[in-house]
């Protein structure tokens, strides 16, 4: 039977209890059990595939083609661990659920309410599928005392009930902030969420404070005995110098050795973390560095590039150099002269023109493009970027200047154009105009097939490649022949021949684009090879400057 670990937070938002629960998932790892990460978030969208990433941030997408909180990233590059549609549960989600059944008849015309209807739907998706695993670790997301929140602890809440004290842990993760006036650490902000979550009918076990300095032994023992729980239960979140850290961090600190006392699991042996140590290790003490450009329009929130930032560090580590990343808002290379073009893409090693939505800042994105292209600076495009660099290669190689993408509005050559029609295993998926936003994507992994013989498939070493997709506009297969002649070759393909998924350039020392986002699928201890790749070569254009 799988043991579960629920994680709260108070105080404030963003304290990290997505890196919090993914630490912890690594280090149950490390002591030889099988984990598995949910998410479970209070907000009413079912997920945040229509949000704003200015306001929710990046939007993560499974294998499967959930999309989800990005704190599911955290979970896949800490464990390793492919997370599924399964793994993010919403309010949204789970209202839709249970007026689905009501409208079925399915509560035999009994009155619906939050208790017990939603919070038995929010039950069943805590429980389901579970059965293989040794660990279920479900992170709730807010804080404490918000109102969107209440059915998901009042579910937790009944869970230790029914599975038991020995099968469940409440984690609460809040905040012991430095008054410098006062010069002490406040322990007041943490006994009031205690207290607000007691009055839900929750005990935390094991309190993560979060801090910028350490707690000490007085602090720690006024928190276990107002918040009632075992001083040794009481464990420092100090800041650190890279998210990596972390597990070792909380290791230092007892968290994993309380968690397994807890469940009766006391472990003889600690657990092999030199992963992690080479890991920081590299990450500290580099060897070099390089500059990457990073152009998008969502520069303002860089939650919105969360798997793209943590993969070029990755990229980073395979190359044991530390990657310096500088964010550039893709509206203000559309306002720059030449001059400050120059300014501000020649000092960089390498361009990576990001993914997107709408017309809002591509022609920045364009003239990125162009000058990485002319200065034979390495570039890599991805989703939106491979789009825009197929417009860059058509109006400014190929002299048409009325190529363009229909996501834009009607184009007298669309170079890009929305996608009706395609097919996921053996089931042909359509789009109709006037659908729902949510889930009309191509969503989720599918196979890619590359060309022997060019540098995406050497870079690969493989033939056959599955990878993460999130867009609705493909390339026109009308014009490759024309993009042929500009020098931007499709050498990669879906499983079916149909659509183009990658654009190299043979007369550039190292310009990839691809339809698809692998970012989604590179750890620490695994960086993506298109991201190592990328990385090396833009270190080869540092040794040049």
């Amino acid at each position: 039977m799988a043991r579960y670990i629920f994680v709260t937070g108070g105080v404030v938002s963003s304290l990290g209890k997505g890196i919090a629960s993914a630490s912890l998932g690594a280090l149950l790892q490390a002591r030889g059990y099988k984990v598995l990460l949910r998410k479970l978030e209070p907000y009413i969208n079912v997920d945040p595939g229509t949000m704003s990433p200015f306001q929710h941030g990046e939007v993560f997408v499974t294998d499967d083609g959930a999309e989800t909180d990005l704190d599911l990233g955290h979970y896949e590059r800490f464990t390793g661990v492919n997370t599924t549609k399964y793994d993010a549960v919403s309010t949204g989600r789970i209202y839709s659920d249970v007026i689905a059944k009501e409208r079925r008849g399915d509560y035999l015309g009994a009155t619906v309410q939050v208790i017990p209807h939603i919070t038995d739907a929010i039950k069943d998706a805590i429980l389901k599928l579970t059965e293989d695993v040794d660990f279920v670790i479900c992170e709730i997301g807010g804080t404490v005392g918000d109102i969107e929140g209440l059915p998901f602890l009042e579910a937790v809440r009944q869970l230790r009930n029914e599975l038991g004290y020995r099968n469940t842990l409440y984690i609460h993760l809040t905040l012991v902030p430095y008054i410098p006036t006062a010069g002490e650490l406040k322990t007041k902000p943490t006994q009031h969420s205690v207290k607000e979550l007691q009055s839900k009918g929750i005990q935390p076990d094991i309190l993560l404070c979060r801090s910028d300095r350490p707690i000490g032994g007085e602090e720690q023992r006024k928190l276990a005995l107002f918040c009632n729980i075992k001083p040794e239960c009481v464990i420092e979140a100090l800041d650190v110098s890279t998210i990596y850290q972390v597990p070792i961090s909380y290791h230092e600190q007892g968290l994993d050795r309380e968690v397994c006392k807890h469940f009766g699991l006391e472990a003889k042996t600690s657990p092999d973390l030199s992963i992690w140590k080479r890991i920081v290790e590299t990450i500290l003490r580099p060897e070099g560095d390089v500059t990457i450009g990073v152009v998008g329009k969502y520069t303002g929130l860089l939650d919105a590039y969360k798997s793209l930032r943590e993969s070029l560090i990755h990229g980073g580590i395979a190359n044991r150099v530390h990657v310096n990343i500088e964010w550039i808002n893709s509206e203000e290379l559309e306002e720059a002269n030449k001059i400050n073009l120059m300014e501000k893409l020649a000092p960089l090693h390498g361009i990576l023109v990001a993914g997107g939505f709408g017309e809002r800042g591509t022609k920045g994105k364009i003239a990125a493009i162009q000058y990485a292209r002319e200065h034979k600076i390495p570039f890599f495009g991805i989703c939106l970027g491979m789009q825009m660099a197929v417009l860059e290669a058509l109006r400014h190689i190929g002299g048409f200047e009325e190529a363009n993408s229909t996501e834009f509005g009607p184009a007298n050559m669309p170079a890009v154009a929305l996608m009706t029609e395609w097919i996921k295993g053996d089931i042909v998926q359509k789009y109709f105009p006037g659908e729902d936003l949510g889930g009309t994507m191509r969503l989720g992994a599918y196979n890619c097939h590359l060309t022997p013989g060019s540098k995406v498939h050497e870079i690969y070493n493989s033939s056959i490649i599955s990878e993460r997709h999130r867009h609705r506009f493909e390339v026109n297969t009308t014009y490759l022949d024309e993009l042929e002649n500009c020098g931007l070759y499709t050498v990669g393909t879906t499983a079916d021949g149909l659509l183009p998924e990658v654009a190299e350039r043979r007369d550039h020392p190292w310009f990839i684009s691809v339809q698809f986002h692998p970012e989604f699928k590179s750890r620490p201890f695994r960086p993506h090879p298109l991201f190592a790749d990328f990385i090396k070569a833009a270190l080869h254009q540092n040794r040049l400057i």
